[in-house]
């Protein structure tokens, strides 16, 4: 009988030892995949591509070596053993001199995509047909490092500020938005749709656990078309009780990026030097009020103002503008959006009951959250529900919460590919979703 004690030894040189002084001159093993082969006649480079990054290794012309060089190629996964050389043109100094190659696996057929070269040069629905292939190039997986840096910013940002991760479901009875924006499908023979927001169960949650958090996926049905949207996307969202006001939520975003910038600045270096990126001065976030933004950029720019209950497109990218021709500043708060935008739950200012105490986050010009104070008073939101004509129907435990008792409360929403694709400055949101969903794409 086995007993697994959690520690599995590997002889192959991990990637800190392969980087330190000690390995030089010594034999190593290490393990990755061909990212690409150079023969130059008297030596053949073969990169190796590991989670990490690249790494070169070489066969010498006079070396021996048990496979034939005609025999590699790229994309298999191979364990190459050989002596680390000091080679001040190799990326990292050396370089592996190859005496033995333990081949794992080869491909079936040859790459659809030259991922070895810097840049794809080919179009994003050609990339996105054959996705994980794609991704093995480095521009293009560095999207995905950034990414995860993001999501783990915010989960140890709001770890280390009181609030419990929770996982809400995503099949209901009802949408916490409402509107047509929703999949509907049949769940044993019930009506059900997909979550558009975590919206409900972050809100219940505050009156068990204060304040919550959750990463994961949303869904809206919207027939959109454009470089901005997604029909599924991922949502960075928290809610948090007990607060003073909604711009209380607006400094926990504040202290999130803050933080955020100097987790990539940190350990994210090498992806944002491969990027190109340039990370944001996020030390102060100006905010204004959404009646008073919309005057500002109708008079600066002489555009006049079409919608007086929400932002187009072109009024947000002038905003941005605005702010950052003004104040350096490539982030503004929106506040007080007008309540006949906002969902029921949404407080409305008691000075201004045509306005809310809500806002949005512009990164850039355009729009990555939406967030604001909620209605804790159950009264309040039974008012509210029958002012705006809706039903109840379906959102009985949700006020049942309200019945009894919950503290004065706010959170928001950030969309994960949005932030992603504005930091990196990508002009298609579907560059930064793995998997894009949107009105023709069900695969890969």
């Amino acid at each position: 009988m086995k007993f697994m004690d959690g520690a599995w030894k590997k002889d192959v040189c991990a990637w800190d030892r392969l980087m330190s002084d000690e390995v030089l001159g010594t034999s190593v093993t290490v393990e990755g995949a061909i990212h690409s082969i150079r023969n130059m006649g008297d030596v053949v480079f073969v990169i190796l591509r590991r989670r990490e990054g690249l790494f070169q290794s070489v066969i010498i012309g006079n070396a021996e070596v048990n496979v034939s060089v005609h025999d590699l190629k790229e994309a298999m996964t191979v364990r190459v053993t050989g002596k680390i050389a000091e080679e001040e043109r190799a990326p990292h100094g050396r370089e592996l001199q190859i005496e033995s190659v333990d081949i794992l696996s080869t491909p079936a057929e040859p790459l659809p995509l030259a991922i070895d070269k810097w840049k794809l040069n080919t179009s994003l629905e050609a990339k996105l047909n054959v996705r994980s292939v794609s991704l093995r190039n480095l521009q293009e997986r560095a999207k995905f490092k950034i990414q995860e840096g993001l999501t783990r910013a915010f989960r140890d940002y709001l770890y280390e500020n009181g609030f419990t991760e929770i996982h809400s479901p995503k099949i209901g009875s009802r949408g916490a938005e409402g509107g047509a924006n929703l999949f509907k499908l049949t769940y044993f023979h019930k009506p059900a749709v997909l979550a558009q927001s975590p919206q409900f169960y972050k809100q219940m949650m505050v009156g068990v656990f204060d304040r919550v958090f959750e990463t994961g996926p949303v869904f809206r049905a919207e027939k959109h078309n454009t470089k901005r949207h997604l029909n599924e996307y991922t949502s960075l969202d928290f809610e948090m009780g007990y607060i003073d006001s909604y711009e209380e939520i607006m400094s926990m975003e504040t202290g999130f990026l803050q933080y955020a910038m100097e987790v990539l600045k940190k350990d994210y270096a090498k992806e944002l030097q491969i990027l190109n990126v340039t990370l944001p001065d996020v030390s102060k976030i100006p905010a204004v009020r959404f009646d008073k933004a919309k005057e500002l950029v109708s008079e600066k720019y002489d555009r006049k103002i079409r919608n007086p209950y929400d932002l187009e497109p072109e009024e947000e990218a002038l905003i941005g503008r605005y702010f950052q021709e003004e104040y350096g500043s490539d982030f503004v708060f929106i506040t007080h959006y007008p309540s006949k935008k906002r969902p029921f739950y949404a407080m409305d200012d008691p000075e201004d009951s045509r306005f809310t105490m809500s806002f949005d986050l512009l990164f850039r010009g355009l729009e990555v959250t939406t967030g604001g104070q909620r209605i804790h008073d159950y009264n309040m939101l039974i008012q509210k529900i029958a002012d705006r004509g809706m039903t109840e129907e379906g959102m009985e435990q949700y006020l049942d919460t309200f019945k009894h008792g919950m503290p004065p409360h706010g959170g928001l929403g950030i969309g994960l590919e949005r932030l992603t694709m504005q930091l990196i400055g990508l002009d298609n949101i579907r560059e930064t979703c793995l998997f894009p969903r949107d009105l023709n794409r069900l695969d890969p």
